[in-house]
């Protein structure tokens, strides 16, 4: 392997990590005397980073050198997914890919080839420039609902835009909710400026889940709730913030759009009536309202957990909406916090290709890939098939909803699949062609922090092996091959790419970044606090969204039209039964919750993080387990109408009774059947813009035979 340039003679690197997390941080990177990358650190110069990054990406060099790295293309010699491969040169892989797409538009239109990708890395150009491809090709279209839809639309259906109070503010609150997001497992520096509140101000820490996880070991009030039934806690709350005179009237009054109407709707969700959903005593959910209540300075850090049931978008507001009654937003270290993804404002046009959108073209569910490859006509929009695709930035065999539907689609004979990727993930091991890709440290590119203000550059700090390429030199080259390599936007280097995007943007360009390494974006505190009014038209936050025609993040095109039971959507917030409830032959309720060492399927592959972890196991209740005649370490068999596998169980007091959570992802082939736990998910699109509900499934389990 090509480990290091002359450029790479250096003791320090500075970068941003490029994984799917709000968190975005700033990385100090270690150089070995022989050039190579050591131990990666926070950014103590970062004000949100403050030093402190999650400990899978400060061992990164485990993944950067691993043993099974990609590095050489490969051909699929044989049946798909029998594991034989001979080695070819670049260009015959690219060759085959082009010659690949050329045959399936012949046979089938242009949209016969899907572009697949995701949040892989997060890097604006190595991740979207795929959707440039796309456009210029008119490829079918890839509608991206598996992470944020059901979060953003709820947050936005309240405040019209996708911004909130400086999340460095939590360092100055009196109490800190954090909400559906196990922060120690998975976005360590909400934990930094939360800690820091209660350490410096006695600040009180809530904590909001559905089982005890490491952030709830960290909290002075910690609330277990079924999974799908934070809308009704926060009804409850705001109940009792009406009921006992800390609703801020005043503050509705000016702000909000009908809080008289709101005020009369939650008469009857009292903590009794949100006792008997939650699993929560009446007693708790009184000690919480009070205490929010009473605290002007309450910060609400909502996750994206709590959404990722088929209710998602109203739990959201639910929660949402009571930091609106509670007038939180007026101080400094108040209000609610999802995500700032809207106030980067970078111009991504000529990356993506906006300028070749053909809207008669088909957009296709990221998370109903099962259902499109094995030719679902309403997944296909009742067109024809998808026969060729290039994946980068996923791993949808793993990570996808409807697992079995997954594999059998890829599996498909007369499906050619290209992957480039840094391992031999389980798509890529029922691809055709698979490419080896770079990693971070190993291009340039910018990003942006979701959960934070920072947009950061990622300089490229190191050569990469010689016969590994980046995203951006595959979709050059097809499109050199393709035809379409002259229009604009092709032809660019990462850095010019950079430098026009930010040029675009209104934003200082490369050369400023390498020497500033980032730019805080944090609108100011009237603004961020929406003291100048809601992104409304009327400047009101809405207690009464408009679910069907409210502009948000990742509402789907116009020729989609809105998702799942849009007609059971509430009129003010509620509590909305759309979920799986568990029944007779279904008594359990599953969660697919993330694990620490783990992101989504990346990370899998290194042995620090597979042998902290374990193995793949599901969390049962002692009641539970008792009645069904299992110990920690049994395997048991859990299943509902979509499958079933085997796992093991870990019998703890962390669940409540009736819950299972499984953490991962673990890759398919590290359970005992070689099937991993997606094959329990869904992938209906809840109302009103889509999304995936992971921790939304009603199972059965018991004590596996044999």
């Amino acid at each position: 392997m090509n480990i290091a340039s002359p450029l790479q003679k250096r003791k320090l690197g500075h970068t941003a990590c490029p994984h799917d997390c709000p968190s975005t941080c700033a990385l100090e990177v270690d150089f070995t005397e022989d050039g190579k990358i050591g131990r990666m650190r926070g950014a103590k110069d970062n004000s949100y980073t403050a030093g402190v990054i999650c400990a899978k990406v400060a061992r990164y060099s485990e993944r950067l050198y691993h043993p099974d790295r990609l590095l050489v293309p490969k051909r699929r010699v044989g049946a798909k997914g029998a594991g034989h491969w001979q080695e070819i040169s670049w260009d015959a892989a690219l060759d085959e890919i082009a010659n690949a797409f050329v045959q399936a538009e012949q046979a089938h239109g242009s949209e016969a080839v899907w572009p697949y990708f995701y949040a892989g890395t997060m890097g604006q150009v190595q991740r979207d420039s795929i959707e440039r491809l796309r456009h210029a090709k008119k490829y079918s279209g890839f509608f991206g609902s598996i992470c944020t839809n059901l979060a953003w639309t709820g947050y936005v259906m309240g405040t019209g835009t996708l911004r909130g109070p400086d999340p460095r503010e939590m360092a100055v609150s009196d109490c800190v909710v954090i909400w559906g997001t196990n922060a120690v497992a998975t976005q360590v520096n909400v934990m930094t400026h939360a800690v820091a509140a209660k350490k410096n101000r006695g600040a009180k820490l809530v904590v909001i889940d559905i089982y005890d996880n490491p952030t709830m070991k960290q909290a002075d009030m910690a609330l277990i709730l079924r999974p799908g039934t934070d809308a009704a806690l926060a009804c409850a709350a705001m109940h009792i913030a009406f009921r006992d005179g800390m609703a801020d009237r005043a503050y509705m009054a000016k702000y909000a759009d009908d809080p008289e109407g709101l005020e009369a709707h939650l008469k009857d969700k009292t903590p009794e009536w949100a006792a008997s959903i939650t699993g929560l005593s009446v007693e708790e959910i009184e000690a919480f309202a009070k205490l929010v209540g009473e605290t002007q300075k309450t910060y609400f850090r909502l996750g994206y957990g709590f959404t990722r049931s088929r209710n998602g978008a109203v739990s959201m507001h639910a929660a949402l909406s009571l930091a609106t009654v509670l007038g939180s937003w007026q101080y400094e270290g108040g209000g609610a916090f999802h995500s700032n993804s809207d106030i980067f404002k970078l111009n991504k046009a000529e990356l993506m290709g906006t300028a070749f959108v053909d809207p008669d073209i088909r957009m296709l569910d990221q998370s109903q890939i099962g259902r499109v490859l094995t030719g679902d006509a309403e997944a296909l929009r009742h067109r024809g098939p998808v026969t060729a695709m290039l994946i980068q930035n996923t791993n949808p065999i793993n990570v996808a909803p409807e697992q079995r539907l997954v594999k059998q689609g890829f599996l498909r004979n007369d499906l050619f699949v290209a992957v480039h990727e840094h391992f031999m993930t389980e798509t890529a091991d029922v691809a055709d062609i698979v490419m080896p890709a770079t990693m971070f440290v190993e291009h340039d590119d910018l990003y942006r922090g979701g959960g934070q203000s920072h947009v950061l550059i990622g300089p490229k700090l190191l050569e990469p092996p010689e016969t590994v390429r980046t995203n951006l030199f595959v979709i050059e080259e097809l499109a050199k091959r393709l035809g379409v390599s002259d229009l604009p936007g092709f032809g660019l280097s990462e850095r010019e790419h950079i430098d026009h995007i930010l040029s675009a943007s209104g934003k200082p360009d490369f050369a400023t970044f390498e020497t500033e390494k980032w730019l805080d974006c944090q609108p100011p505190f009237e603004e961020a606090h929406y003291l100048n009014g809601f992104a409304h038209p009327d400047g009101k936050f809405r207690f009464k969204p408009d679910w069907i025609n409210t502009p948000a993040p990742g509402k789907p095109p116009a020729v989609l039209g809105s998702f799942g039971p849009v007609a059971e959507l509430p009129v003010f917030p509620d509590q909305m039964n759309v979920i799986e409830l568990a029944d007779a032959e279904h008594p359990f309720r599953l969660a697919t919750s993330p694990a620490r060492n783990f992101l989504n399927s990346t990370f899998a592959e290194t042995k620090t993080s597979r042998d902290k972890e374990g193995r793949p196991e599901v969390m049962l209740n002692p009641k539970d387990a008792d009645a069904l005649g299992i110990t920690s370490g049994d395997v048991v068999q859990i299943g509902n109408g979509r499958g079933d596998l085997r796992i093991h169980a870990r019998v703890t007091d962390a669940v409540k009774p009736g819950v299972l959570v499984a953490e991962g992802l673990w890759p398919n082939k590290s359970h005992l059947d070689g099937e991993g736990i997606n094959v329990l998910t869904g992938a209906d699109a809840p109302a009103p813009y889509g999304g995936a509900a992971f921790h939304d499934n009603k199972v059965w389990l018991r004590k596996a035979v044999g």
